[in-house]
């Protein structure tokens, strides 16, 4: 179950990125109001996880997630640069990610 929690505060970490983004600065009350409790939020799945999960690969797992869907999310949504290059950087950091999973003792 705790890694459903990591998953669940990797999405929302995704959301308040993109959120950020959609609060200009936090001139936009709603999009500002949506990116803080995604914050939040991510930070409590976070903290619910990393109780049974070492610390380390717990963060890292929830960071890289949370870059890669962020990444992800802006080459779709924002036109931002689709470059193979980019990618291949990507798929190293979702490599890194799994790699952590596996080699995790939990």
């Amino acid at each position: 179950m705790n890694w459903i929690y990591i998953l669940i505060a990797s999405v929302f970490e995704i959301s308040w990125a993109v959120g950020l983004k959609y609060s200009d600065g936090f001139t936009q009350i709603k999009a500002s109001i949506f990116t803080v409790i995604a914050m939040i939020l991510s930070y409590v799945f976070l903290a619910m996880g990393v109780k049974q999960l070492p610390l380390g690969t717990a963060y890292a797992v929830w960071t890289g997630i949370g870059a890669c869907g962020t990444a992800a999310y802006g080459m779709i949504y924002f036109g931002e640069s689709k470059e193979l290059l980019r990618i291949f950087f990507i798929f190293l950091i979702v490599a890194g990610i799994i790699g952590l999973k596996v080699t995790s003792k939990t």
